[in-house]
């Protein structure tokens, strides 16, 4: 398998080469788990996989609970489904916890004030509330638990997600807020027989979800994407068996599914030009680029010229030309218009300055702007 082939492979595994949802929850179950630290640039990254998408329909899908946003997989947040945040919380909450535990010591937050807390905002939440951040602070200091800054206040709130206390609830204007979860999801509508997953059920279906949707991939990029170990990370290769398939390339194994092998195949010249002409402009910490540790096929062949401060590609905003890094892209809003501001690692062709402008048009048809591409 050559590079080409594994980067033409999660780009359709991925929704990018061909989107063809328009649920953004069919999306989001697709692919697991979408990262949403930023929410603007989330809602990006579905939109652009989605067919006829929009900031607005993502966002009333977001307030309608059909897709929820919380911490899950590791200490960030994700996009998940109501159907899915039970036993994915169950599965990964654990090593999220491993991995707060320092600063949680730091912070003097130990189980018993979690306790405490956790039922203190599970109060204030009872009957349909939509509490902001600020909101929960006032009534953990009405109980008596005083968070002495932000991130104490932080860590307790994560702490109630990762706990399954709370999730999200919709935005009041710009502001997110927190709903109970068994109220913004009742178990009765999340956790059919088929949900209700042992450990060795929730390691399978997680493990199939990332190959089926961002493979080919290697047992680290797993590791790293879903916050599990090594291990627990093999164990749902092999309860998959021969559901999924594995190659080596360049020292690296990868694992992907059998369906995606003939699509592995050598494509014809044309189809080859269409795809070495395709840009897109990922947000930052878009599944594209975070989702794996090994990021090296992200970028040309080391006899090409290659960019430095590679390790900022996930949190940045990238074009990517046929499936690797070409550059960097910010934006300005102005009124009525978003102006695109490419910063190539090399001149374009004339094909790539004419699809990075349909790239920008898509954007801003997302936004409802007009797109404005500054050279």
């Amino acid at each position: 398998m050559l590079p080409d082939e594994i980067l033409r492979l999660r780009l359709s595994n991925q929704h990018l080469a061909a989107p063809h949802l328009s649920d953004p929850a069919q999306l989001v179950a697709q692919l697991g788990a979408i990262q949403a630290q930023d929410y603007g640039s989330a809602k990006w990254a579905l939109g652009q996989r989605l067919e006829g998408a929009a900031d607005d329909s993502i966002e009333r899908a977001f307030a309608a609970g059909a897709i929820l946003r919380t911490h899950v997989l590791r200490p960030t947040w994700h996009f998940v489904t109501p159907a899915d945040i039970r036993w994915l919380l169950a599965l990964t909450a654990p090593r999220v916890k491993a991995f707060m535990a320092y600063n949680d010591r730091k912070l003097g937050i130990d189980d018993a004030l979690v306790t405490r807390s956790n039922a203190a905002i599970a109060r204030a939440l009872e009957g349909g509330k939509h509490l902001t951040r600020a909101e929960l602070d006032a009534a953990l200091r009405q109980a008596g638990i005083a968070a002495k800054d932000g991130q104490t206040l932080g860590h307790l709130v994560m702490r109630a997600e990762l706990d399954a206390i709370v999730c999200s609830g919709p935005r009041r204007s710009k502001q997110f807020t927190y709903a109970l979860l068994d109220e913004r999801v009742p178990s009765a509508l999340s956790a059919p027989a088929a949900h209700l997953l042992d450990r060795d059920a929730a390691l399978a279906e997680l493990t199939w979800r990332y190959v089926a949707s961002h493979g080919p991939a290697t047992v680290h990029d797993l590791a790293w994407w879903s916050g599990l170990t090594v291990t627990d990370v093999t164990r749902g290769l092999e309860l998959n068996g021969p559901r999924l398939t594995r190659e080596t390339a360049g020292g690296l194994t990868y694992w992907f599914t059998p369906a995606a092998t003939a699509a592995s195949a050598e494509p014809t010249a044309s189809a080859a030009s269409q795809v070495s002409e395709v840009v897109h402009l990922l947000p930052n910490y878009d599944e594209y680029t975070v989702a794996y540790k090994d990021r090296d096929l992200y970028f040309a062949p080391p006899s090409s010229r290659t960019p430095t401060g590679r390790d900022d590609v996930p949190f940045s905003n990238v074009i990517l030309i046929a499936g690797r890094v070409a550059g960097y892209w910010t934006r300005t809003l102005r009124k009525g218009t978003v102006v695109i501001e490419p910063r190539w690692f090399e001149a374009p062709s004339e094909p790539h300055r004419l699809a990075i402008a349909a790239a920008a048009r898509r954007y801003g048809a997302f936004l409802g702007l007009r797109a404005e591409l500054a050279e």
